[in-house]
């Protein structure tokens, strides 16, 4: 379905107000809760790894610490996670619904198809908007816990950038960014499958929103290890 789904984007109708609508559903809906979970993620993991390293006089290197677990790894699933909760389960509900109402079907007879014009403008949201979430979640996460480090720990502001600076570097980015495009196939794929599949009327509906939060969830997680290797290998990052 997802190869079909990219192979329609070469031919014509491309739905692209469709793509449009998606995009802010997907994101500017999604921005509120990226906000929060990146804020206060940044702000606990202050919270919670300033006294270690203080122990051992390394409270400088605050900064790196957190925005190293923010871009490599936290940011990413976490706003993964939070996109699959809110759209992924919207996406399958409202495919769902079209599904057993029929919808679907007359869609078909209609000579549209409803890969074309709902699967793929669906996807191709998520992976324009899911990288551009993550990047706004580490911001805000490494902001969250600059304040925490300065306002309950009285690191300086200027200190705590400067371990940020020293510690991110351009392959952290480059991982920072493959990680959510693929989270958002995967989210895209799993929600839109699930949703077409739907079978046993209304409480086909809910049955298929539950599974498919339940499995893209798992399965990002699953994904994330081999990404990070396989990110680790490509681009040459230390594994020991």
């Amino acid at each position: 379905m997802a190869a079909r789904a990219a192979g329609g984007l070469v031919k014509r109708p491309r739905y692209i107000q469709e793509m449009i609508d998606q995009m802010d559903v997907i994101g500017v809906g999604s921005l509120t809760i990226v906000l929060l979970t990146g804020f206060f993620t940044g702000g606990v993991l202050t919270l919670q790894t300033f006294p270690t390293l203080q122990f051992y006089g390394a409270q400088s290197q605050t900064g790196r610490l957190v925005a190293i677990s923010l871009v490599r790894e936290l940011g990413p699933v976490l706003t993964a996670l939070m996109v699959t909760g809110r759209v992924g389960s919207a996406i399958a509900a409202e495919l769902g619904s079209m599904t057993v109402s029929q919808q679907i079907d007359a869609m078909r007879a209609l000579g549209t198809d409803p890969v074309r014009k709902l699967v793929a403008p669906r996807i191709v949201a998520l992976v324009i908007t899911l990288p551009l979430l993550t990047v706004i979640a580490d911001v805000v996460g490494i902001g969250g816990g600059g304040l925490v480090a300065t306002s309950l720990f009285g690191l300086s502001m200027g200190q705590f950038l400067t371990s940020v600076r020293d510690g991110i570097s351009t392959d952290d980015i480059i991982g920072g960014v493959i990680k959510p495009i693929s989270f958002a196939l995967i989210i895209g794929s799993i929600a839109c499958y699930k949703g077409l599949s739907t079978e046993g009327g209304t409480v086909g509906v809910g049955r298929s929103t539950t599974t498919a939060v339940v499995t893209a969830s798992i399965v990002v997680i699953i994904a994330d290890f081999f990404l990070a290797r396989a990110i680790q290998y490509v681009l040459g990052m230390p594994t020991v």
